[in-house]
């Protein structure tokens, strides 16, 4: 049976502060954790008009500390900005709070702009090189193991130790990411609504094809992440639509602004270049009533050979999202209470 879990931007909306949309994104978690949700993800993003979500470790420990069920972590962490020690220590204090429920997803991608990325870190011109070699150290410090031999820092610990450990993915949207998920035997989630689809077949080809066995993850588990709204009405679906086609347009001009709410984006003077453009975005885009959406994510599941699925529903109203959301897990009988992949 298919899993559907959540991926949140925390995005920012005209008319209402930042600081809103992360109020909205521990509401939303609570939501989808009563709806049966499997995971709850929270994203980041730096120096953007569009995201608010900029530390989700700390986002992340408050909804673990107001959820009780619902598994929550990154998509995901842009491992380069970081000590490889001290998000090891960050998240074996989420595990701490959550025992078993944690979710640690990495990213390579500076999920910001190149000046950003070097406010982040000094040292980004050549950060993402060390990347494998930051993830090796990453998942030993997770594991309670000691680095490898001759490491300079094989005798520290990542503290706090406990039996359980988070659950480590790879995230991306090219050839990379599933590569190092599969040298390293661990998830890895494509980013779907990043490319519309387009590299998905060659990346989850590479992981499984690549996959080197290990203790925890014996199998290959890949998973999808992608954008999808229902609603009652197609017609309702797709007046919601509309904003996530305006932001994308917005998006492949490089700019990167609040989204638009359904009459702003109707209101907008589009061209003909664009128009088209939209055309193609709607004949690609997952949206309609419940079933239609079900049915699209049943088919891309079975296609990609995917047991899980991650939403991402980014919506000016927050109730219109809260609603995607209830009617997909109403489609898909979450309510079952689907056991999670590492049990």
């Amino acid at each position: 049976m298919l899993r559907l879990s959540v991926l949140d931007q925390s995005t920012v909306v005209t008319g209402r502060s930042p600081d809103t949309s992360i109020r909205e994104s521990l509401a939303l978690a609570k939501h989808c954790e009563a709806l049966g949700y499997t995971r709850y993800w929270c994203a980041e993003h730096h120096n953007s008009a569009s995201q608010a979500g900029t530390a989700p470790e700390i986002l992340i420990s408050a909804i673990a500390a107001t959820t009780s069920r619902i598994r929550v972590g990154s998509a995901g962490v842009m491992l380069p900005h970081y000590s490889s020690l001290k998000v090891a220590e960050q998240f074996r204090v989420l595990e701490a709070i959550a025992p078993g429920r944690i979710d640690l997803g990495l990213g390579r991608a500076p999920g910001s702009d190149g000046r950003t990325a070097f406010a982040l870190n000094p040292l980004a011109e050549t950060a993402a090189d060390h990347f494998p070699a930051q993830v090796r150290d990453l998942l030993a410090w997770l594991a309670g193991e000691k680095l490898v031999e001759g490491h300079p820092f094989r005798d520290i610990i990542a503290q706090p130790g406990g039996p359980t450990m988070p659950e480590v993915w790879m995230l991306g949207s090219s050839d990379y990411g599933p590569q190092v998920a599969a040298y390293f035997g661990i998830p890895f989630c494509f980013a779907h609504f990043i490319t519309d689809g387009r590299g998905v077949e060659q990346a989850m080809a590479l992981y499984r094809d690549g996959y080197r066995p290990s203790e925890r993850f014996p199998q290959p588990y890949g998973a999808l992440c992608v954008w999808a709204v229902a609603a009652d009405t197609e017609a309702e679906a797709a007046r919601l639509f509309t904003s996530r086609e305006m932001s994308r347009l917005n998006r492949d001009r490089g700019v990167f602004t609040a989204l638009p709410s359904p009459e702003e984006a109707t209101a907008h003077p589009y061209s003909e270049a664009e128009l088209l453009r939209i055309q193609r975005l709607r004949s690609r885009a997952i949206y309609g009533t419940a079933s239609v959406v079900a049915d699209k994510l049943r088919a891309l599941a079975a296609e990609h050979g995917v047991a899980e699925i991650a939403i991402l529903t980014t919506l000016h109203d927050p109730e219109a999202r809260r609603h995607s959301y209830t009617l997909l897990a109403r489609e898909f009988a979450l309510v079952a209470q689907i056991p999670l992949a590492a049990e």
